[in-house]
């Protein structure tokens, strides 16, 4: 019998059933590990989970979704969203490759929300505010009518109750579907917060990876303090574009929350893990809640 065929005999001649090595194989649970989009290395899920979504090697932020971020910075228990039921319509019967109505029903199912921002009357840390969180997920956070809508709604209440804002921005801008109806939402937004800030109410402006075009270009620089989380992309037209338009090579870093807070254009920028505390701090120092409240030190890189 040639050696290639002959079975392996081990104890005196007895058949080894052993499974040879090139037929041992380890099982790895699928999503175990991920890979970290900035230092590109592998990371245990759990411990990124752990850390608010954030890298341990490297401190990127990782997108996180609308209920975690409400989680993550409203007390356990105390979110209760109100004008979910809002939706857009096609005013302008807008059809490219697909239809403006079909996009929005493909969104609504891949994210369960009507449109690209939750609002809704929480507390942070004990302290009474009206929150309201940009999804990404849903056509790039865009800021078409109902989520012009919603800001208001949200500014309104704030203004009722006389609460704090505070509005957490993820966004690719205004919603071209929607033409010139997502454009007004730019002037009726900034026109809300307008009001918030005649009448002394504190508008805190988060600003995550990515803000862009009309979201920037309105109510999200106008808070009372803009913070935002690090190595966020923020400006109006994206570093590509505006590359191709002057030709020359931009700055390292440029639109980067680090690069928009040397030059004056952010107050804060603050880790995911410290925004809550934060907040907390900054509804302490705009309140009237006495001495012991106001003495507390903000935390977060600021300015100097």
């Amino acid at each position: 019998m040639g050696w290639l065929t002959r079975s392996r005999q081990v104890d005196g001649g007895a058949e080894d059933k052993r499974p040879m090595d090139s037929e041992k194989k380890i099982r790895i649970p699928e999503g175990l590990w991920i890979k970290c989009s900035l230092c590109r290395q592998i990371v245990y899920r759990k411990e990124v989970e752990k850390a608010g979504k954030v890298c341990p090697k490297c401190n990127y932020h990782f997108p996180i979704t609308v209920e975690e971020r409400i989680c993550q910075l409203s007390d356990p228990g105390s979110f209760e969203e109100f004008s979910q039921n809002v939706e857009s319509v096609d005013p302008l019967e807008f059809t490219d490759s697909v239809r403006y109505t079909d996009r929005l029903k493909a969104a609504q199912k891949k994210t369960g929300l009507s449109d690209a921002i939750r609002i809704g009357e929480c507390s942070i840390v004990g302290k009474p505010a009206v929150l309201g969180v940009f999804s990404f997920g849903f056509m790039g956070g865009s800021m078409g009518s109902v989520v012009g809508e919603k800001v208001v709604r949200a500014a309104e209440r704030a203004l009722e109750k006389r609460v704090p804002l505070v509005l957490v921005t993820s966004s690719g801008g205004a919603r071209m579907q929607e033409g010139i109806f997502s454009l007004m939402q730019m002037a009726r937004t900034s026109a809300a917060i307008s009001r918030l800030h005649q009448a002394s109410i504190p508008f805190f402006s988060v600003l995550t990876d990515p803000t862009f075009g009309g979201v920037t270009a309105s109510f999200a620089m106008l808070g009372d303090i803009i913070l935002a989380e690090p190595r966020s992309l923020i400006g109006f037209a994206g570093p590509r574009v505006i590359e191709q338009t002057i030709k020359q090579q931009l700055p390292e870093g440029f639109q980067r929350a680090e690069f928009l807070l040397s030059h004056g254009f952010l107050d804060m920028v603050v880790e995911r893990g410290r925004l809550k505390e934060t907040l907390s701090q900054l509804m302490c120092i705009f309140s009237s809640s006495g001495p012991s409240c106001k003495s507390l030190p903000v935390g977060g890189e600021g300015r100097e």
